[in-house]
């Protein structure tokens, strides 16, 4: 039984759900009117700013399952797949999947505040920038482990990139994955990891959580007075 468990917990099996959880959402896109329908979208949960302020503040949460179009899911699930397992195995289960989730919240809040007010918005893509995130604080962290620190400075470019793109392509929320990326950073900060408090302090810890918390709180507030 001991093995056993220490199997399950060497497995990056929080990645592993997501992605199951995901594609099977998708295939209920797919058989229920097509995963590029408004209608469909909608009721699957994608961020719809309209009926955020009209109560439905799941919407927050529920376009990270959700996916428009095969190459959408294709490219984020592989995403998820190496980028979240390897991020899972290094800061654990349960910090990966509040991270995860957060993440999530915080960048639909940031496309919700002051992203397009009519337009449909759905993606893992939120949540995966907050990953990006998790490493970029990691490597300013702990800069004195150089996988960490080159690390970090890799997935920074990464995340220029992607924003730069984003810029000059039709279709992309960027406004959530700026606040995916901003949420990852200050949640891994707020979570600290094993060693981490020492190198940092608990009042950096406290502070990280406190600008989350006031960051999400402002954007829910602005994006409830845009319409």
């Amino acid at each position: 039984m001991s093995r056993m468990m220490q199997r399950i917990q060497r497995r990056s099996w929080v990645t592993e759900l997501l992605v199951i959880v995901t594609i099977l959402v998708y295939l209920g896109e797919v058989i229920a009117g097509g995963s590029e329908s408004s209608q469909v979208l909608v009721e699957f949960g994608a961020k719809f700013t309209p009926l955020i302020i009209a109560g439905q503040w799941w919407r927050l949460l529920t376009p990270v399952f959700i996916h428009i179009g095969l190459m959408h899911i294709v490219v984020n699930m592989a995403t998820l797949y190496y980028i979240g397992g390897s991020v899972e195995q290094m800061i654990g289960h349960w910090r990966y999947a509040v991270i995860y989730f957060l993440s999530a919240i915080s960048g639909n809040l940031t496309s919700f505040a002051f992203g397009a007010t009519n337009g449909l918005a759905a993606g893992a893509s939120t949540a995966l920038f907050g990953l990006f995130g998790v490493y970029m604080a990691l490597g300013v962290v702990f800069k004195d482990n150089f996988y960490l620190r080159q690390t970090g400075r890799q997935f920074a470019a990464l995340a220029v990139f992607n924003f730069i793109f984003d810029l000059f392509a039709s279709g992309i929320d960027i406004w959530g994955h700026l606040g995916g990326l901003i949420g990852g950073f200050l949640l891994i900060i707020g979570l600290a990891l094993p060693g981490q408090r020492e190198r940092s302090g608990r009042l950096l810890q406290i502070c990280a959580i406190v600008a989350y918390l006031l960051i999400c709180a402002f954007l829910y507030r602005l994006g409830m007075v845009r319409l």
